[in-house]
């Protein structure tokens, strides 16, 4: 997907930050792994129905980064192939 509303993305990476005490960095890829979008949660913001984190989102396309590593442009691919495969995009993971 690719419009006004933004760009589909899928969760591919889920970690924590070595920085910061308590928060999540979720990383979202294009289905083709060469773009990507990240998001910083607190690991307390998690917690209720209304924080979940969902399979995928439209990003807008301005907020994207490229993947320039060709193993990391193949691993988001793959995940993100796999993520598409078996989730609507509005699933809670």
């Amino acid at each position: 997907m690719s419009d006004a509303d933004g760009v589909r993305v899928w969760l591919v990476e889920r970690t924590y930050s070595d920085d910061e005490q308590n928060l999540i960095i979720l990383t979202y890829a294009t289905p083709d792994g060469k773009r990507y979008f990240r998001k910083e949660r607190a690991l307390t913001s998690f917690t209720g129905p209304e924080r979940t984190t969902p399979a995928a989102i439209d990003a807008d396309p301005d907020n994207l980064g490229s993947v320039d590593d060709p193993a990391r442009r193949e691993q988001y691919a793959a995940e993100a192939s796999r993520m598409a495969d078996r989730h609507d995009p509005t699933d809670p993971i």
